[in-house]
């Protein structure tokens, strides 16, 4: 028996967009609810990211200039992720999409939007469409007053001056120099610094978007039925009798206590990027926490808890991968997303050499990296080199265009990280690679670059690598030659989002032993739980948007 210090119907273990919305669905169903959150801010990776949600069958996708249906979804998602086994988990994602969407604009402060000409990151594959990614509106954080200050910040690299949040769209104007580009920086600064009482109080910005926009909007909502959110409580151990988990035990103000859950146990804590001895037995090498993009707080803990209590575990070897860069000082690496597909850059390995498509998604990225690794011509690290063009004309890390942002002007630390040099020899020194090697790998792809083609990768190719290309240059949007100095160069490492192994889970989300029967009351969504998308990543938004379906779903289900 187990003295309990408090009692709920159902417990959340982290916070989330995914762990929001099913608080909020769990709420509705009469349930009192519980969100526990171990580090001193809400939101987790949801709250830093880009916020796209990837939501195939969406009944906004036709209206926005698509033509999807269910049939074309599924005929997608169970091509590109190729394991039967996970169709009948596919298929509840896809059906609960719909209304799903309803619930969100109907019951919830969120509302979403299409990205209009986003891809599919398989393109080519049957049953790929365009308009599938969709994004939160911007959410105004006047609606969580202190509690804004609670939420996790997102990460810099979504941010102008560290400060300013943009959205998908007003990204890829700002970042790909798309039209109007000018406009949306000047009105986004200007909308900052008229913000005058908020200035006084704080440089935080109180319109909130991407990340900040789904966590944030959810978070009212979810306040606003009288959800309860601990935050400096961290799960220890998961409590259960005779197989069915009853609550757990945690640390809360400095002593351990015993909390109930008298229907079910959510977890939605997250993957285990930010601990090294998991990454170390689990994915493959080389690999280093310092690599990652994900929140602090994404240590693994729930994932050991469910193994211990008998769940079986899949795909603990995968990540939402991509490439990312290392500044000293920051908590988290900064991934290349569109940075690596502008033109004027290329990416190398230690033999000055290309080994991959730099346009391409970025699990292609990651793994053309892993398979080029080897003696005498390593690619982890890599390294992207451009030139002063791309660096008047594009932001990369915390440098924006020098026409805006000269080197003088920018943080001593990205010196740290970023090499710079007058002559390719020189900058092959600095970063250490073959400086032969890379004059003549330069010399040919200038050649690529005016002809628009790229023989070796077909950089350039298809709708995904364009879309994030400069579409002022041509003739190919993702080639442009390196010809200008000075020249610079940073090293770049296989990276990611988070990790995407967890625990298994049936289409309803309820954990299962590795025998495949279910521990009773416990449910698992996000990146603690192993992913509907397998070993893939089928699009931008792949991890939101199922964390949130299966939130959705969970959250229903645990409140019977």
């Amino acid at each position: 028996m187990t003295d309990w210090d408090h009692s709920v119907d159902v417990i959340i273990v982290g916070s989330g967009a995914g762990a929001m919305t099913a608080a909020c669905r769990a709420a509705d169903a009469g349930a009192e609810v519980l969100v526990v959150e171990k580090t001193d801010q809400f939101g987790g990776n949801s709250a830093m990211s880009g916020g796209v949600l990837w939501l195939p069958n969406s009944p906004l996708c036709t209206p926005a200039g698509g033509d999807e249906s269910l049939e074309k979804a599924r005929e997608y998602m169970q091509t590109v992720v190729d394991e039967p086994a996970l169709n009948e988990r596919i298929e509840a994602y896809l059906t609960a999409i719909p209304e799903f969407i309803d619930y969100l604009h109907s019951s919830t402060h969120l509302r979403l939007d299409v990205l209009a000409n986003f891809p599919d990151m398989y393109p080519d594959v049957p049953g790929a469409q365009m308009h599938r990614c969709h994004e939160a509106r911007p959410f105004s954080g006047k609606l969580l007053a202190d509690d804004l200050d609670k939420m996790r910040p997102q990460h810099p690299q979504t941010t102008l001056f560290g400060l300013i949040g943009w959205t998908a769209s007003e990204s890829l104007a700002l970042q790909a120099r798309g039209d109007g580009w000018w406009k949306v920086a000047a009105s986004m600064v200007l909308r900052y610094v008229l913000d005058v009482p908020q200035r006084i109080r704080s440089l935080r910005d109180r319109r909130q978007v991407l990340g900040g926009a789904l966590t944030g909007s959810l978070w009212r909502s979810a306040r606003d039925r009288r959800v309860k959110l601990w935050l400096n409580s961290g799960v220890q151990e998961l409590l259960d009798d005779n197989g069915r988990v009853t609550g757990v035990k945690m640390r809360r103000e400095g002593r351990e206590i015993n909390v109930e859950a008298r229907k079910a146990v959510i977890l939605s804590s997250g993957g285990f990027e930010k601990n090294n001895a998991m990454r170390e037995e689990y994915l493959a090498g080389p690999t280093d926490a310092a690599w990652t993009a994900g929140s602090p707080g994404n240590t693994g803990e729930m994932i050991e808890e469910g193994k211990r209590l008998g769940a079986g575990l899949a795909h603990m070897d995968e990540a939402w991968w991509g490439p990312t860069i290392v500044l000293p000082g920051e908590a988290q690496a900064r991934m290349l997303v569109i940075e690596k597909n502008l033109p004027y850059s290329m990416m190398v390995n230690k033999a000055g050499e290309r080994f991959v498509n730099e346009s391409s998604s970025y699990t292609k990225v990651i793994r053309g990296m892993i398979a080029a690794n080897e003696p005498g011509r390593e690619s982890v690290p890599a390294y992207l080199v451009f030139d002063s063009v791309y660096r008047s004309r594009y932001p990369f890390g915390p440098m924006l265009p020098s026409q805006f942002h000269p080197d003088w002007a920018v943080p001593r630390n990205a010196w740290n990280a970023i090499a710079k040099a007058d002559n390719l020899s020189d900058l092959a020194r600095q970063l250490e690679i073959d400086g032969t090697g890379l004059e003549n790998t330069v010399r040919q792809f200038n050649d690529y670059a005016r002809d628009g083609v790229d023989p070796d990768f077909n950089r350039g190719g298809t709708t995904y690598d364009q879309y994030y290309g400069d579409h002022e240059v041509g003739p190919n949007t993702c080639l442009g030659p390196l010809l200008k100095p000075p020249f610079y160069g940073v090293k770049v490492y296989p990276g990611e989002l988070g990790t995407k192994g967890g625990l298994s889970t049936d289409n309803r989300a309820r954990v299962l032993k590795e025998s495949g029967e279910v521990i009773e009351g416990l449910y698992a969504i996000g990146n603690c739980s192993a992913p509907v998308t397998g070993a893939t990543y089928p699009a931008s938004g792949a991890t939101l948007g199922p964390a949130m379906v299966f939130g959705y779903i969970a959250g229903a289900d645990a409140a019977l």
